[in-house]
């Protein structure tokens, strides 16, 4: 008799978590069909405004509004708000795997969200906290956007400079190394292979460190020139 009930509570249980993740799963589908829709309208409302920040920026910022409202939509479906945002972040993970992200890198990407969705003193970024509030109709998305409109930090400008800094120090330094290799070898035999490596390396430190320096001095004197602008203003 013992052993019965053991098994009719065995699978009582099993029939509650089954339930449980059948539920979550259809708060998750229902949570990404929400975010579809008010992305949808608010792409739609910032399309003509000519916003240039960097892509990385613009699409972490839209994910956390995502998130934001994601995590109001799973709370109107009876979840309590730990349990909403948990499964706003599911939701949010399950909608960058239909867009083609593969499980590892959406499992990545969540977790550098997760991080990212908090600030110092513990409270939700601004793009969470103007997701969670928004409603489909408004201009919410591009509240955020206009927050960081004269940011040069993460301007599509400054976003361009480091992406062309960035190749030449890459392509720059690996043809300065290869070049130097080639002639250590050509003209210099009898060096060992460590010390034809070397001379490549120090060849390409050598060229990448002051195009670096350059790069740096160029991005404080912009950050110099938008905070001034900005205090004028």
């Amino acid at each position: 008799m013992k052993e019965v009930m053991n098994d009719s509570d065995k699978l009582n249980e099993e029939q509650l978590n089954s339930e449980v993740v059948a539920t979550d799963v259809s708060t998750i589908s229902q949570c990404i069909e929400h975010a579809q829709t008010v992305i949808a309208k608010q792409l739609e409302r910032i399309k003509d405004k000519g916003y240039d920040f960097a892509p990385e920026f613009q699409g972490l910022t839209t994910q956390l509004y995502l998130l934001g409202v994601m995590w109001r939509h799973a709370e109107t479906l009876g979840n309590n708000s730990n349990d909403a945002r948990e499964l706003a972040f599911s939701a949010l993970k399950a909608n960058l795997i239909q867009d083609g992200l593969g499980k590892r890198k959406a499992g990545k990407r969540i977790e550098f969200l997760r991080k990212m969705s908090k600030v110092e003193d513990d409270r939700d970024a601004l793009a969470v906290a103007v997701g969670y509030e928004s409603e489909p109709d408004d201009n919410s998305l591009a509240e955020i956007f206009d927050h960081y409109v004269d940011d040069m930090q993460v301007s599509g400008d400054f976003w361009r400079i480091y992406d062309r800094f960035r190749k030449i120090m890459l392509y720059g330094g690996l043809s300065i190394a290869f070049v130097m290799i080639w002639f250590v070898t050509l003209f210099m035999p009898g060096n060992s292979a460590i010390a034809i490596l070397a001379a490549g390396l120090i060849a390409a430190a050598l060229f990448v460190i002051p195009v670096f320096l350059i790069g740096i001095l160029m991005y404080r004197s912009k950050i110099k020139k938008a905070q001034k602008l900005k205090r004028s203003v």
